[in-house]
């Protein structure tokens, strides 16, 4: 047999000053401990594997120690400690309550309260997953968990603290465990590291506390699946990412990069090489997204604790961060999240993304000040963005004076249109050179844009628009409620008439979309439109509706009305009839 032990078991602390990342609930039993002031019942409760279990067992080996250290730990020396080493101490109970949630089971510990401990001071009994207790075993334990015997302490462990009934809550201390942090891990893990005679590169170990996701367990199981393919005794970052299927950081730099060089074909190189390799374009989008975040949180002093990496990494992030603009990074991030959003929505899912990227690719010269000229993009490659062709640039019209003010947010629809102008060249009508440093302005422009077109407002045009948007939409029964209509027209005020409360509500859910699309295929801001009910309409249509059909009890008592001998057929044959 293997005497292989994992690390969670083989580094499990023994002493509270051992205990990673919990240090405000180490220290508040510690005081208790020194002051005497233990309560009889505690609730530990905080994600899983964060050391809920582990702080139990070593406050109820503390309290059956016989030799207490001056700091109030346990001597691990004593016949109490050497007990509860070796597995073998009467004094601790531990049940699982995930199997062993039901009354009797409850029953059978309160029934062991009872007895007084064999060696040592204290009884204490240990209840993991006590969420999942039932109701009635919860009901079971209120009355010792109360009121029990000096000699009785409970120690309850979950991490799903709204599961349990307020009265248990009621009669416990509450310690809420907090989720470790990747710099801790990082500390506890080359620790092991020194221990186990292994070298590990800090980005590796920085990859495997960001997988874990804040449990310390789950960090050194990671660590036990890499050290057993370690060659020659050393973890690096390289088999760290192929293992646990990590995307390499150094794709997001070159990405970033890109970006800012407004390089579109190197990014859709680099998005292809990332597909090549396996990785879902979500994860690859959702990942960037975090890039960006690491870049932003360097861009002041003040944030740089924030960023989880090791100081290599950080000075890459540093230096990235000193040639990124904030409105670049603040929209790209934007992008990313309307992007991750919409991604499962969106049928060719590696254009989609695609799409983000190139968006990403011309936001500082969306962004950038001062009146300057209106170029075409180069497409393929050049890092300046710009293209030189003569006939191009005797083509350009004029440009409109740009508007002033500091690039914050931007509109969609300005930067819709400005996006498709920048892939694909300047059109043939007149076109509008911006500058949009402000949010504000730039609907503004818009606005005056659209008041110069010509309203398209009609009756015939608005029923066209309307059919028009109710094919397109995917929802059946609001496209169903949309057909149903009958408009008027009253001025600006296009008037939907339905004859049921069902296409009624289904309209009011479709009004500012519907609004929208007439507005905008229509030219005209002010079209308002109303939904109104054919009360008449609907009356009839409730009258005439069918009745619902008998149920089978029912059909039973028309057929007992209709012919009385019915009862004596079912009481002759015993018959039970369906409900």
């Amino acid at each position: 047999m293997s005497s292989f032990i994992v690390s969670a078991r083989k580094y499990r602390p023994q002493r509270f000053e051992d205990v990673v990342g919990q240090q405000h609930v180490a220290g508040t039993l510690k005081n208790a401990l020194a002051t005497n002031h233990v309560a009889h019942a505690f609730l530990f409760t905080g994600p899983r594997g964060v050391g809920k279990t582990t702080c139990a067992r070593i406050l109820a080996k503390i309290l059956n120690c016989e030799n207490r250290t001056p700091d109030h730990e346990a001597c691990n020396e004593c016949s109490s400690c050497r007990a509860f080493k070796e597995n073998a101490s009467f004094n601790i109970i531990e049940l699982d309550a995930a199997s062993n949630n039901s009354v009797e089971h409850i029953r059978a510990l309160t029934e062991q309260v009872r007895f007084q401990p064999q060696q040592g001071r204290y009884k204490v009994f240990i209840i993991d997953e006590v969420h999942m207790l039932s109701n009635q075993a919860f009901n079971a334990f209120l009355k010792t968990l109360e009121e029990p015997p000096p000699y009785a302490i409970f120690i309850l462990a979950t991490t799903e603290k709204h599961k349990i009934i307020p009265t248990i809550l009621s009669r416990c201390q509450i310690f809420d465990f907090r989720r470790i942090t990747v710099g801790d891990m990082v500390i506890h893990l080359k620790s092991i590291c020194a221990k186990e005679n292994l070298q590990a590169d800090d980005d590796a170990l920085h990859i495997i506390g960001q997988k874990a996701d804040g449990a310390l367990r789950d960090a050194l199981s990671i660590f036990d699946r890499i050290t057993a393919g370690a060659a020659g005794g050393r973890i690096t970052y390289d088999a760290v990412i192929e293992n646990l299927n990590v995307l390499d950081y150094d794709y997001y730099f070159q990405v970033t990069d890109a970006l800012l060089a407004e390089d579109a074909s190197a990014i859709l190189n680099l998005f292809d090489q990332i597909l090549r390799k396996g990785f879902e374009p979500d994860i690859f989008i959702n990942g960037l997204a975090e890039h960006l975040r690491n870049i932003l949180v360097c861009k002041d002093a003040a944030t740089l604790n924030l960023l989880e990496a090791g100081e290599v990494l950080k000075d890459r992030y540093r230096k990235q961060a000193a040639i990124a603009p904030a409105p670049f990074i603040l929209t790209a991030l934007n992008l990313c999240n309307e992007c991750d959003i919409q991604f499962k929505t969106a049928r060719n899912k590696r254009l989609h993304v695609e799409m983000a990227l190139l968006k990403m690719c011309y936001i500082n010269r969306m962004v950038k000040t001062g009146g300057q000229e209106k170029k075409t993009p180069d497409l393929n490659g050049n890092a300046s963005g710009y293209s030189s062709s003569p006939a191009q640039a005797t083509a350009r019209p004029a440009a409109t004076p740009p508007v002033s003010g500091n690039a914050t947010e931007l509109s969609r629809d300005v930067f819709n249109t400005i996006t498709t102008e920048v892939k694909l060249g300047l059109r043939k009508s007149e076109t509008v050179s911006l500058r949009l440093d402000a949010y504000e302005s730039a609907v503004e422009l818009e606005e005056a844009r659209n008041a110069t077109l010509t309203s398209r407002l009609s009756l015939e045009n608005a029923r066209n628009e309307w059919k028009f948007y109710a094919e397109s939409i995917d929802s059946r029964l609001a496209r169903i409620s949309l057909n149903n209509a009958e408009l008027t027209l009253d001025g600006k005020t296009v008037t939907a008439t339905v004859g049921s409360l069902i296409d009624q509500n289904n309209l009011k859910a479709e009004l500012l979309r519907v609004t929208d699309v007439l507005r905008s295929r229509l030219n005209d801001r002010a079209i308002v439109v109303e939904v109104r009910l054919d009360e008449q309409k609907a009356a009839i249509q409730t009258a005439t509706r069918p009745a619902r059909p008998l149920t089978t009890r029912e059909k039973l008592d028309k057929m007992r009305e209709a012919n009385p001998l019915i009862d004596d057929l079912i009481r002759n044959f015993d018959l039970k009839p369906d409900d």
